[in-house]
């Protein structure tokens, strides 16, 4: 089991250009917009920030997501680390 509670499935990144993003492995999609993604991983917390962000496709079953637009950055968060790491200052 990781630290999110649940076995560790396949986590992948696949980054076509920097407008398209695959993402497996995905839990569940904590926040979104057009500005950033905020999702829980089977690796941990992972922000994805850019302009123009688009949820094209998203199976949580198959923990798959599909993101269109233009990405600036893909960033992992610490668990615990408080509204006052860069997440809270995003997003608070």
């Amino acid at each position: 089991m990781n630290e999110y509670g649940s076995t560790m499935a396949a986590h992948r990144l696949e980054l076509d250009g920097r407008e398209r993003l695959t993402v497996s492995g995905v839990e569940d999609v904590e926040r979104f917009d057009e500005t950033g993604i905020v999702m829980a991983t089977s690796a941990g917390l992972l922000v994805v920030t850019g302009e123009d962000l688009h949820i094209g496709k998203l199976s949580l079953d198959g923990g798959e997501l599909h993101v269109d637009g233009r990405i600036d950055s893909i960033s992992y968060e610490e668990q615990g680390g408080g509204r006052a790491g860069w997440f809270g200052r995003l997003f608070g």
